[in-house]
C-alpha cells in the first residue's frame, strides 16, 4: 500500500515532463501506474492487511493503513476508473491544451490521495488525505482559469467542502480523545459513547455529507460542472464525491445506532435524492443533467450504507460500484458529444443516434443501468436497496415506511431522467419546451430556438469520436452488464462488508428472484417514471425555481460574510497603525493582569543578577533603549536600539549561552545592515512636521507592556510544579542525536519539527518581501559586472565590480579589506556549519556568517558586485533548503524510522583518523541555505534593486554606487 501512494506521487512529479516531451500521449503512460495499481488490489482482494509506519508513536500519530473488504472496493474503482479516464484524457485534450502538464500531475496525485483516504487506519492521516483530495479537486475544477465560471466553481467547492473538513477534524479530536485511540479499528471494536461522542459523530457526518453534496450543501457538485469532462467523470462519479459515502459505510458498524445518525443520514440522503432528482428533470444541459443525477444517486447511496443492516449494506455498496460505473460513462459519454458537437444542449441535439451507434448503445447500456433496468447491475443493486429497506427493523414501521416511500419516488425520477438523458442526447426529435424567461442560456453557443428533424440534423456539427476516445465509456458499460449478468461472482466479493454489521442472514444479489413484491415496485418505478418522462414540460426550469436557489443562498452567505468582516475591521483597524498597536498592547496589559489577580496563587522570587557586570549591562540597555525616543536621526535610533540587541547577546554569553550569544550577535548585525539599506531612502532626520510631543498615554502604555511582560516572565518561571527537564537535555542530545552542544541538537534532531516549520516560515516571509519590492515580477540573480554598460574588462581591480562604483562612493580601502577578509568568513562560516553538533556553531549561524560575508561584498563593491559573489538566483536557494530540509524528514521514512530520526555513522580514515557523522547534517544543511537565500533576498530586494530605483531617479547622493 505504501509503495503504490509513493509511486502515485512520483509519477505526479514526473507527469509535466512526461506530458512535455510525448504530449497528450504521455496520459497512456501515466495510466499505467493506477492499472498496475489496480492489479495489486485485485491480487489482494481476500487477504486484509496493515501496514504501520512510525510518525510520533508517544501520542498516537503514526502512518497506518488498513486493506479490506471496503477499502479494496473503493480502491477498485479509484485506480481503475481512475486509469480509464486517463486514457480518455489522451483523446480528449489537445496537445496544444494549456497547463496540461500541470493537469495530468495533479490528476494522477488525486489518484493516489483517494487510494490514502481510503486505506487509512489512522484518522487524522485519513483527514490529512481528504483535505488533499479538496485542494486537488479545486485545481483540477479550475483548469480553466481564465473562464469566470471555472474560477468560481473552485472557489465553491474548496470553500464548500473545506468548512466540512474543518467540521470533520474537530469530530476526529473529539472522537479520538474519548475513544483514547485514534485508529478507525479501535474505534469499530469498541465504540464510546456520551453526549461529547454524539457531538462528534454529527461533526464525522458534516464533514462526510458536504463531500458527498448532499443538500443542503449540493449546490457545489452541479457548480463544479465547469471543470473539463474527465473530471467530472473522476471526481465526480467515481472518486471525491464517494469520499463521504465511504466514511459513512466505515463508520456505519458501530454508529449506526447512535441518536444523531438515523435523522441526519436518512432525513438528508432523502431530501436529496428527491429534490436533486427533481432538478434533474428541469435542465437542459446534459452534464447538469448528469450532475444533478448524481447528487440525487449519493443520496440515495447514503441512505443505503447509512441503515445500519447487513442487507442494506450489501445493497449500498452493490450501488456504490454501479454508479461508479454507470455514471462515469455518462461523464465521458457527455465529454465525446461536447467534443464532436459542440454543445450539450439537449435542445440542440437530434440524430445523434443513427450519426454514433457505438456511442448511443454505450449510453443506453449506462442509462439503463441507472435507471434500474435488468440485465444492468443497477437493477440488481436497485433491487437488493428495495427488499433491504423493506426489512429494515432496524427502524420503527412509520419511519421504514417514509424510507420505503422516498427510494420508491426517488427511484422514479430516475427513470424519468435517465430516459431524457438518453432521448435528448440520441434522438430524433423536435423541438424541446422552450426556457421560460429568464432562464440562464448555455456558454457554448448563442442561445437559438432549435429545429426539428433533419433540418436539425444538418446544421449540428459533429466529428466521430475515434476507437481510443470511445474505449473507456464502452469498457465502463460493458462492465456494468457484465456485473449484472454475474451477480453471484460479485455477491462473493462484497459480502465480507456486509457481515461485519449484526443482523440476520444476508440474502444473495441475483438477477432473478422470480416474482416478489419488490418486482412489482420495479415494474411501478419504470411505468411512473416514463410518465414523469413525458410530463417533463411541467418540470421545466423558470427563472424563479419553485424550490429556491442554493447558488444565491450561497452567495447571500458571502456577502453577508464580508460584510461582517469588513465592519469588523472598520471597528478595530481604521487605518492608523499607532492605534491598531495600541489596542493590541492594551489587551496584552489588561488580559493577562486581570487573570494573574484573580487566579494565581503562585509567589514569585527574583534573583536580579548574578554578577555586577550584568547589571551594568542592563543598565546600558535601558538608557540606549530610552535614548532611542528621543534621538531624531534615524541612523542614530537605529545604532541605539542595536546596542539593547548586543547588549542582549552579552547576557546570554555571561549565562553560559554562547550559541546563542553567538546568533544574537549574527542577527543584530544583519538587522542593522538591513535598517541601514532601507534608510538610505529617507532622510537623514526626522522631519519637524513628524516629529510628536511627548504623550503620556503612550509613556504609559510602553511602560505598562514592559512590566506585564517582565511580571508575566516572573510567574512563568515560578509556575513550574515538575522536575524540569533541561538536566536531561545533554545527555540526551549526545545519545540521540549524536552531538555535545544541546542547542543544536535541539534544533536539528529532538525538536527538528519546530525548526521546519520556522524555516518553512522564513522562506514564505522572504518571498513575500520579494514580491512587495519588485512588484511586478521577482528577479532572477543579481546583476553581475558584466551586465553593466559600463564595464570595461581591460579595467583591474581589488573586486570584480569595484570600478563600477562611483569614485564618490568608492572606498579603496573597504575594497581591498573585502578581498582578503571574505574568504576567511567563508571558511569560518563552514567551520560553524561543520562543528555546530558538537561546539557552538551550526547552519544558522553558519549560514548568517555568509550572510554577513555577502553584506560586505555589497557594501564594498555595490549590487554588481553582489552577483559576482553569489551568481544564482536567491529563490533556487531558498528552494533547495527547504527541499533538503524536508527530503532529510521524509527519507527516514523509506529506512522504516520516524522522521527527522537522525542514524550516526562512524569510520575511520587513513590521515584524517576517525570521523564521526550524523546525518541530521543534511538537514542543518538545509537550513544554512535558507539563511544564505534569505539574506540574499534581502540584499537583492532592499539592497540591489534599490540601488537600481534610485539610480534611475537619478538622485546624487547614491548615483553610481551602492549607496551604503
Amino acid at each position: 500500500m505504501l509503495a503504490i501512494l509513493l509511486v502515485h506521487a512520483a509519477a505526479a512529479l514526473v507527469a509535466p515532463l512526461g506530458v512535455r516531451a510525448l504530449g497528450r500521449n504521455a496520459f497512456y503512460l501515466l495510466a499505467a501506474v493506477p492499472l498496475g495499481s489496480s492489479a495489486w488490489v485485485i491480487a489482494n482482494w481476500s487477504e486484509p492487511q496493515r501496514v504501520r509506519l512510525t510518525w510520533a508513536p508517544s501520542i498516537g500519530l503514526n502512518i497506518d493503513l488498513r486493506f479490506d473488504t471496503l477499502a479494496a472496493i473503493l480502491c477498485l474503482l479509484v485506480l481503475g476508473i481512475g486509469a480509464l479516464v486517463l486514457v480518455y484524457c489522451a483523446r480528449y485534450f489537445e496537445n496544444d491544451e494549456p497547463r496540461l502538464g500541470v493537469f495530468a500531475a495533479e490528476l494522477v496525485a488525486f489518484a493516489g490521495a483517494m487510494f490514502g483516504l481510503v486505506t487509512s487506519d489512522n484518522m487524522v492521516l485519513l483527514y490529512v488525505f481528504w483535505e488533499a483530495t479538496t485542494v486537488l479537486s479545486f485545481l483540477l475544477i479550475g483548469h480553466n482559469a481564465e473562464q469566470a465560471a471555472s474560477r468560481r466553481a473552485a472557489i465553491q467547492a474548496l470553500l464548500v467542502t473545506g468548512a466540512g473538513g474543518l467540521a470533520m477534524l474537530a469530530g476526529i479530536v473529539v472522537l479520538g480523545t474519548a475513544n483514547g485511540s485514534y485508529l478507525l479499528s479501535d474505534l469499530l471494536s469498541g465504540a464510546p459513547s456520551g453526549t461529547a461522542v454524539d457531538v462528534a459523530v454529527a461533526l464525522l457526518l458534516v464533514g462526510a455529507l458536504t463531500k458527498s453534496a448532499v443538500v443542503p450543501l449540493h449546490f457545489w457538485l452541479p457548480g463544479a460542472m465547469a471543470a473539463p469532462t474527465p473530471v467530472s467523470a473522476y471526481l465526480h462519479a467515481a472518486a471525491m464525491v464517494k469520499a463521504g459515502v465511504y466514511l459513512i459505510a466505515r463508520l456505519a458498524p458501530a454508529f449506526a445506532q447512535n441518536p444523531v445518525w438515523h435523522p441526519l443520514v436518512l432525513t438528508l440522503g432523502l431530501a436529496s435524492m428527491l429534490l436533486a432528482g427533481l432538478r434533474a428533470l428541469q435542465v437542459v444541459d446534459l452534464k447538469l443533467v448528469l450532475a444533478f443525477g448524481t447528487v440525487s444517486q449519493l443520496g440515495f447511496l447514503i441512505v443505503l450504507v447509512g441503515l445500519g443492516t447487513p442487507a442494506a449494506a450489501l445493497a449500498g455498496v452493490t450501488m456504490i460500484v454501479a454508479h461508479a460505473l454507470f455514471k462515469a460513462s455518462l461523464f465521458l459519454v457527455v465529454g465525446i458529444i461536447d467534443h464532436g458537437a459542440g454543445t450539450r444542449d439537449l435542445r440542440r441535439l437530434s440524430g445523434l443516434g443513427r450519426r454514433a451507434p457505438v456511442l448511443c448503445a454505450t449510453a443506453i447500456l449506462a442509462a439503463l443501468s441507472m435507471a434500474g433496468i435488468p440485465p444492468l447491475l443497477g437493477f440488481v443493486g436497485k433491487e437488493s436497496a428495495l427488499s433491504a429497506v423493506l426489512d429494515a427493523d432496524i427502524l420503527a414501521v412509520p419511519a421504514r415506511g417514509a424510507v420505503f416511500a422516498g427510494v420508491v419516488l426517488g427511484s422514479m425520477l430516475t427513470v424519468g431522467y435517465s430516459i431524457r438523458f438518453v432521448w435528448g442526447a440520441f434522438a430524433d426529435k423536435s423541438v424541446e419546451p422552450d426556457p421560460a424567461p429568464g432562464a440562464a442560456p448555455l456558454a457554448h453557443h448563442p442561445s437559438e430556438v432549435p429545429v426539428a428533424g433533419r433540418e436539425s440534423e444538418e446544421r449540428l456539427r459533429w466529428h466521430p469520436p475515434g476507437a481510443l476516445f470511445l474505449a473507456a465509456p464502452v469498457i465502463l458499460a460493458a462492465a456494468s452488464l457484465a456485473a449484472g449478468l454475474a451477480p453471484s461472482w460479485l455477491d462473493a466479493r462484497l459480502r465480507p462488508y456486509a457481515e461485519t454489521f449484526a443482523g440476520p442472514p444476508l440474502s444473495h444479489l441475483a438477477l432473478w428472484h422470480g416474482f416478489t413484491p419488490v418486482l412489482a415496485w420495479t415494474l411501478l418505478i419504470v411505468a411512473v417514471g416514463v410518465g414523469l418522462y413525458r410530463l417533463r414540460a411541467r418540470f421545466t426550469e423558470s427563472a424563479h425555481p419553485r424550490l429556491g436557489n442554493a447558488d444565491r443562498a450561497y452567495d447571500a452567505t458571502l456577502r453577508a460574510m464580508d460584510t461582517l468582516s469588513l465592519r469588523m475591521t472598520g471597528t478595530v483597524q481604521r487605518g492608523s497603525l499607532p492605534l491598531s498597536q495600541a489596542a493590541i498592547l492594551v489587551t496584552l496589559i489588561i488580559l493577562p493582569t486581570v487573570l494573574l489577580a484573580l487566579g494565581t496563587r503562585t509567589g514569585v522570587t527574583l534573583r536580579l543578577w548574578d554578577s555586577p557586570l550584568q547589571a551594568a549591562v542592563g543598565v546600558i540597555m535601558a538608557v540606549t533603549a530610552l535614548a532611542a525616543t528621543v534621538l531624531r536621526n534615524r541612523l542614530a535610533s537605529v545604532l541605539v536600539v542595536g546596542v539593547t540587541g548586543y547588549g542582549s547577546g552579552v547576557i546570554f554569553a555571561l549565562h553560559g549561552a554562547p550559541d546563542l550569544a553567538l546568533t544574537q550577535f549574527l542577527v543584530e548585525t544583519l538587522t542593522l545592515v538591513i535598517f541601514v539599506l532601507v534608510l538610505r531612502a529617507f532622510p537623514a532626520r526626522i522631519e519637524a512636521r513628524r516629529r510628536t510631543a511627548f504623550k503620556i498615554r503612550r509613556a504609559i502604555l510602553a511602560a505598562g507592556t514592559g512590566t506585564v511582560v517582565a511580571v508575566l516572565a516572573g510567574f512563568a518561571v515560578a509556575a513550574r510544579t515538575a522536575e524540569p527537564v533541561w538536566p536531561r537535555i545533554p545527555e540526551a542530545a549526545y545519545t540521540f542525536g549524536g552531538g555535545k552542544n544541546a542547542l543544536n541538537v535541539l534544533l536539528v534532531d529532538l525538536r527538528a519539527w519546530d525548526t521546519l516549520g520556522e524555516i518553512s516560515v522564513l522562506v514564505v516571509a522572504a518571498t513575500g518581501v520579494a514580491s512587495l519590492v519588485f512588484r511586478s515580477r521577482r528577479f532572477g540573480s543579481a546583476p553581475r559586472a558584466t551586465d553593466s554598460p559600463d564595464y570595461d574588462p581591460e579595467l583591474v581591480s581589488w573586486l570584480p565590480a569595484g570600478r563600477l562604483v562611483d569614485r564618490a562612493d568608492r572606498s579603496m580601502v573597504l575594497q581591498i579589506t573585502t578581498r582578503l577578509v571574505f574568504p576567511t568568513i567563508m571558511v569560518l562560516s563552514v567551520y560553524f556549519f561543520f562543528s555546530g553538533h558538537n561546539a557552538p556553531g551550526g547552519g544558522f549561524a553558519g549560514g548568517l556568517t555568509a550572510g554577513l560575508a555577502l553584506t560586505l561584498r555589497y557594501l564594498a563593491g555595490g549590487r554588481y558586485e553582489l552577483g559576482e559573489a553569489l551568481p544564482v538566483d536567491a529563490g533556487h536557494v531558498l528552494g533547495a533548503g527547504l527541499t533538503l530540509a524536508a527530503g532529510t524528514a521524509v527519507s527516514s521514512l523509506l529506512l522504516g524510522a520516524p522522521p527527522l530520526s537522525s542514524a550516526i555513522i562512524e569510520v575511520s580514515l587513513p590521515v584524517v583518523g576517525h570521523v564521526k557523522v550524523v546525518t541530521a547534517l543534511l538537514f542543518d544543511l538545509g537550513v544554512y541555505l535558507i539563511v544564505v537565500g534569505l539574506v540574499l533576498d534581502v540584499l537583492r530586494s532592499l539592497g540591489a534593486r534599490l540601488d537600481s530605483e534610485l539610480a534611475d531617479a537619478d538622485t546624487p547622493a547614491t548615483k553610481g554606487g551602492s549607496g551604503a
